[in-house]
């Protein structure tokens, strides 16, 4: 039994378990942490696109690629921009120093965080791999809305297939033909002859 109790100690040594306690405190800290880890979770799919809503987040309506998303009293509004990940379009942010919090950000991908505040309230606008959260909140939910849109962001993963049909010219076309059930069509000729012969 001893032998079975180090045996067990030393596979949970080894295999390094860790935990990464987030900072919420800080906003710099909390954006870092959540967007420096590959995240591979999901719980929510889109036409050509998923990603994970955390716990406390609720999903609400979807338009087009634009998602509602509700957490304690705060509407987050996420755009998914996939003709600019279609395209890999740069990102082009300059830093606005006359905002709350302002920063380019460069984890894993590009994006940018601005936070904006105006009569007490705070606008987050957050774009990070090509998908963009909008949300304007009181200074007490501020870091908790940070913290719930690094997890958004950091998670969504594109379908190319989709989104590449999604974008073709003739995806959105039908093969339509005019009918008019009043008119003949000019090619059929009415014998008059005929008609008569009927009466």
């Amino acid at each position: 039994m001893k032998k079975l109790a180090i045996l067990l100690f030393s596979i949970v040594l080894i295999t390094g378990c860790t935990a990464v306690r987030i900072d919420t405190k800080s906003i710099d800290n909390i954006v870092n942490v959540v967007l420096s880890k590959d995240n591979k979770l999901y719980n929510r799919v889109g036409k050509g696109y998923k990603y994970y809503i955390p716990r406390g987040v609720t999903y609400i309506d979807t338009d087009n690629l634009n998602d509602v998303l509700y957490s304690e009293g705060n509407y987050y509004y996420l755009y998914i921009d996939a003709v600019s990940y279609y395209y890999k379009k740069d990102i082009n942010y300059t830093e606005n120093p006359d905002a709350y919090y302002s920063k380019y950000l460069n984890a894993l991908k590009e994006g940018y965080l601005e936070i904006t505040e105006k009569d007490g309230k705070y606008k987050i606008e957050f774009f990070y791999n090509y998908a963009k959260i909008e949300a304007c909140v009181d200074k007490k939910n501020l870091h908790k809305a940070i913290l719930d849109s690094s997890y958004i962001l950091s998670t969504v993963k594109f379908n190319d297939k989709i989104i590449s049909l999604m974008l073709k010219d003739d995806y959105f076309t039908n093969k339509e033909e005019k009918y008019d059930k009043f008119t003949p069509k000019s090619n059929v000729k009415i014998d008059k002859n005929v008609l008569e012969a009927k009466k």
